[in-house]
């Protein structure tokens, strides 16, 4: 579990005293909001629509029960009672005062968390596999590298002012849980021709209003040289990175507009400088840092296999639960537990302050203290024994999170949207919530199959809706909310970014359009196929003739 050395928690005690001062001086009116808006961001603390919005980092997803309590508590006393997970794998909590904002900062550093670089034109929270270290898939555990990476960047004074805000993921696995080649720089772990692990590197990845894939600047880095690497690339992008337009500084603009070649030599060229120095990673380091995430003890269990068959055979929904949200554990006897935060009864991501402290207690119970935020807004239990697994159900059925969607299509993402973004131009949850609503019969979800519904309430594209199967962007037209869709999109291994099908929606017809859609996929697929095969075998023609009618 990642943990503060006593590094980290002098430097978080003293930049919590540091702002409380900086909220004091703006209270009391000796800064502006002109001067203290740097001030804040630097502190992950945002003005949203109509309130502060404040950013906790939780690195690279790993949250503990004592943690979560926290954020509960906080949740409870100086919120409204609830916070909201987003694709970074943080915790946002939309309605704190900003007097109080210093004693939040203080509870969180005492439970080793804190917010900041979760804004500002810097490297943010890095993000990896919600399954690390417990996926039968994965070669090695992405988060010893993440810790590596977070130990390095952190107030790391040559990037602490970049062009824009900068992006990671990290994933140890063949199967892309992370959705790294839609980052500014993507780590997939992979072994070379000598069976040796190391890193693809991806570059120049992102959405927004230029949304692009990321392209393979390395195919193959030894572990050691990770961090050398990623200097190098941030050094070019610092150097050449645009700083006089807002929409042109992201390092997928600069290896778009000199080639993936170029920027590979010039990167290559600062690499040499600095390769062999100070940030060679030696193997003493990997073994101190690999000590953090030492597996839990785990009992000698052997898998249940006919025995759990005949638990789902008993209740349908416990099947369909065991079907859609527990995966496969790399121990024996223990499984992976997906706690989806998707239902009718709340925003997509959004827990309770109650909820928060319930699922503290069942992690304690059931999966070592231990839980996860994965970037589809959802939490994990990571080291459940198979036998509790119809007994934690329950217990989850009961808090409202055990509905059986993971990877279906009411498991949306969503952003925030005109609800609360100052930034949207439309509502995002109110169409979520409508979406749910037509898909909320448990059979034709599983019918349905995979598939992915992103929503986005302005084109920086929070919701990721560039690469959902079904992608869905709000728009102001004349001051009405309509809504663009997109088809074919994916961040798994195999990313794509969704074809736009035509004019947009609006508000009232917008789950309808979902749905014609979803039901145009049942009616031309082979053989149960997931809906990305299928559009990706026929095109769009059939989808827009459903939509739109013919000319």
């Amino acid at each position: 579990m990642y943990r503060y050395d006593e590094f980290d928690q002098d430097l978080v005690n003293e930049r919590v005293e540091q702002f409380r001062r900086q909220v004091a001086r703006r209270l009391n009116g000796e800064l502006n909001e002109d001067q203290f808006k740097p001030l804040r961001l630097m502190n992950g603390l945002y003005l949203q629509l109509h309130a502060y919005m404040l950013r906790i980092n939780v690195p690279y997803g790993c949250l503990s029960s004592r943690q979560l309590r926290t954020l509960a508590h906080i949740a409870r006393v100086y919120d409204k009672g609830f916070g909201h997970f987003t694709t970074r794998q943080n915790l946002q909590f939309n309605w704190v005062k900003l007097e109080d904002i210093p004693d939040v900062l203080a509870a969180l550093a005492e439970v080793e968390m804190h917010c900041i670089q979760s804004s500002g034109n810097c490297i943010r929270n890095i993000t990896s596999d919600q399954y690390a270290g417990r996926a039968k898939d994965e070669l090695e555990d992405p988060r010893v590298f993440c810790e590596i990476i977070r130990q390095w960047y952190t107030l790391h004074p040559e990037f602490a002012y970049l062009p824009r805000k900068f992006k990671i993921a990290v994933t140890g696995s063949p199967n892309d849980r992370a959705a790294v080649q839609v980052h500014d720089i993507g780590l997939r772990m992979h072994l070379n021709s000598s069976g040796e692990p190391g890193f693809e590197v991806i570059v120049g990845g992102g959405q927004g209003r230029t949304p692009h894939i990321g392209k393979t600047i390395r195919d193959w880095l030894p572990e050691e040289h990770l961090l050398s690497y990623l200097e190098a690339i941030l050094r070019v992008y610092n150097l050449y990175g645009r700083r006089d337009n807002i929409y042109k500084a992201r390092i997928k603009i600069l290896v778009n507009h000199l080639g993936i070649k170029e920027f590979r030599r010039q990167v290559a060229e600062e690499w040499e400088y600095i390769k062999d120095g100070a940030l060679h990673i030696p193997d003493e380091e990997f073994a101190r840092i690999n000590a953090y995430f030492a597996p839990p003890a785990y009992e000698r269990l052997d898998d249940l296999g006919q025995e759990l068959n005949g638990l789902r055979e008993t209740t349908d929904e416990f099947d369909a639960w065991m079907q859609s949200n527990v995966a496969e554990h790399k121990v024996a006897g223990y499984a992976i537990v997906n706690l989806s935060l998707k239902g009718p009864d709340r925003p997509p991501g959004d827990l309770t302050a109650d909820q928060m402290d319930a699922v503290a207690d069942l992690a304690d119970r059931y999966s070592f203290g231990e839980l996860r935020v994965n970037h589809r807004q959802n939490l994990v239990f990571v080291d459940v024994k198979q036998s509790e697994l119809k007994e934690l159900w329950g217990k989850l059925k009961a808090l409202g999170l055990a509905t059986a969607n993971i990877g279906y299509a009411s498991d949306m993402i969503c952003c925030p949207g005109l609800d609360y973004c100052a930034l949207a131009n439309a509502r995002s949850i109110p169409i979520a919530e409508q979406i749910t609503e037509r898909f909320e019969d448990l059979k034709h979800l599983h019918a349905i199959g995979d598939l992915t519904i992103n929503i986005s309430g302005c084109v920086n594209a929070c919701g990721h809706h560039h690469v959902g199967n079904i992608g869905i962007l709000g728009v102001d037209k004349k001051g009405e909310e309509y809504y663009q869709f997109t088809l074919g999109g994916s961040s798994n291994q195999n990313a794509s970014l969704g074809d736009r099908t035509g004019p947009g929606f609006s508000a009232d017809d917008a789950a309808g359009a979902v749905e014609t859609i979803v039901n145009t996929y049942l009616n031309v697929r082979h053989n149960g196929e997931p809906f990305l095969d299928t559009y990706r075998r026929v095109g769009m023609a059939p989808f827009k003739e459903a939509l739109y009618g013919t000319d």
